[in-house]
């Protein structure tokens, strides 16, 4: 599709993709020979757009008009491919001239790093069961304007909810910026809360219809008109906890340093299907044990999709949310520290609505997947200078939670198969020695679950994370789907449909 004499959909090495083109596997593509714009000089601040066509260009285009690298509007870059190309070239003149070494090379390589993992994850889910520090009021000062960014599309069905869950925060309604984010051709949302008529400090922000559909740029959109000094958005299923918003301004008054603070997210409908508890689980994994241990030791935060509180300010001037990239939230927490910007935890969570189809599970993962992918590839696109920019140890960490969260999701399900033949054949492809780290692994994970259901006080995940062996995987599944969708169609963003299974009562 073109608009304004753009075309928006880049696929690989820059290829551009027609609205009207079909896609296949190999990305059945009409080539685009406009190039990419060139970088300036230096980085301007962002503008102010003063008007819907001139918001909506920046929603779409800003970022990557600006700082081409760092956005995911190109898949992959020549560089890229040609020292992918020459490393798959050396690897394999290496295993022909020493196939022995490079087996062994690579298989102490991948010992350790697996290793190094299952010490990661020992430490935080120890660091789990710790008391939590409760942080002193330190905003003594008046309330400021606090925007609320809630981006909908065909959510009619959790509108109302989301309005009374917002309503409820505990904070003067006199300050708050509440916005509504929807698209224009999203009629039946608009017309269920339209019918509602939304009280003060709610108000509807229309995004005009324009490629590409994602989350992140209807956000860029509604944050050219946010009025608050900070910011924090919510999703459609989003019920936060009343304190929240104090929480995150205490976090901010006690360390100039932070730009965002991430809040816990959990899930309020975990015993609906085996799929929502296991989803439990590994949310009680990541946001109360993983994430508040990188925080703690200052190191890169791969954001969640909702409960980000930011400053404004930052926000506006790091070009804001990447609109071709489907997991903004996680290149975001880069992109913040390759600025210098600390990202930290907030204890007030926020409870949220999981997949209970595997079908709704296996989309939803595969747009993650893919969007980790995307966002690695743009960190790597110039490796030196985002290892100079962050610091080396942040720019490890990126290997051991982003790379090694795609490989693991590649690797679980043929890591099962070996497994399982191992326990059935006494001649299977695994030494007893990498049937011991494999069982490690699966005990760590299982553990690091049991510890953060402890320390979520939420005692029911216990089953879901006994039968985690079980789930893993899927993920091998919606990994394959994700490379292909890289390929054919990187920016499409699969909706995930909300308020289809009841909701607990929530535990605090």
């Amino acid at each position: 599709m073109r608009n304004g004499g753009r075309s928006i959909e880049d696929g690989l090495f820059g290829v551009r993709f027609e609205e009207r083109t079909p896609q296949s596997l190999f990305g059945r593509a009409i080539l685009d020979q406009a190039e990419a714009p060139a970088p300036p000089p230096q980085r301007p601040r962002p503008r102010r757009p003063g008007n819907a066509a001139q918001a909506l260009h920046e929603a779409r285009f800003s970022l990557a008009e600006r700082e081409p690298d760092l956005s995911a509007r190109r898949t992959i870059t020549w560089p890229q491919l040609i020292a992918g190309a020459l490393l798959v070239a050396a690897l394999g003149w290496a295993t022909w001239a020493a196939p022995a070494l490079v087996r062994q090379t690579a298989y102490f390589v991948g010992v350790g790093m697996f290793a190094l993992v299952i010490l990661i994850r020992v430490f935080a889910a120890a660091a789990s069961l710790a008391p939590p520090r409760h942080a002193p009021m330190r905003w003594t000062g008046a309330a400021p304007i606090y925007t609320i960014l809630c981006p909908l599309f065909k959510e009619a069905r959790v509108a109302e909810a989301l309005v009374a869950s917002l309503s409820a925060l505990d904070y003067p309604h006199d300050r708050l910026d509440v916005k509504l984010v929807l698209e224009e051709d999203d009629t039946e949302t608009i017309a269920a809360i339209m019918r509602m008529g939304l009280p003060p400090p709610f108000s509807l922000c229309i995004v005009p219809s324009a490629k590409p559909q994602t989350k992140p740029k209807a956000l860029n959109y509604a944050l050219s008109k946010a009025r608050g000094e900070f910011i924090v958005v919510y999703d459609a299923e989003d019920a936060p906890d009343p304190n929240q918003l104090w929480a995150a301004l205490d976090a901010f008054a006690a360390d100039p340093s932070l730009a965002c603070v991430q809040a816990p997210l959990r899930i309020d409908n975990a015993r609906a299907r085996w799929i929502s508890s296991q989803f439990a689980a590994e949310y009680a994994i990541q946001f109360d044990a993983i994430l508040p241990l990188l925080t703690r030791i200052g190191l890169p935060v791969p954001l969640g999709g909702t409960s980000n509180h930011f400053r404004t300010d930052v926000l506006r001037r790091l070009g804001a949310w990447d609109p071709f990239n489907v997991t903004e939230d996680a290149d975001l927490g880069y992109r913040l520290a390759r600025e210098g910007w600390r990202t930290g935890m907030i204890a007030p969570p926020t409870w949220e609505e999981a997949p209970v189809s595997i079908g709704a599970w296996l989309k939803q993962r595969t747009r993650w997947i893919k969007g980790h992918m995307q966002t690695w590839l743009v960190l790597m696109r110039t490796p030196f200078r985002t290892a100079r920019q962050m610091g080396l140890a942040p720019f490890l960490s990126i290997q051991f939670v982003l790379l090694a969260g795609i490989v693991a999701a590649f690797a679980h399900g043929p890591l099962a198969i070996a497994l399982l033949a191992a326990l059935l054949s006494p001649e299977a492809l695994l030494s007893p020695y990498d049937l011991a780290l494999a069982v490690a692994g699966y005990c760590t994970a299982i553990y690091g679950a049991l510890a953060a259901a402890a320390a979520t006080r939420d005692l029911s995940l216990a089953g879901a994370a006994l039968t985690m062996p079980l789930y893993w995987p899927l993920s091998t599944i919606a990994a394959l789907r994700a490379l292909i969708e890289l390929i054919v169609r990187p920016h499409h963003w699969a909706k995930t449909e909300h308020g289809v299974s009841h909701r607990q009562k929530r535990q605090t």
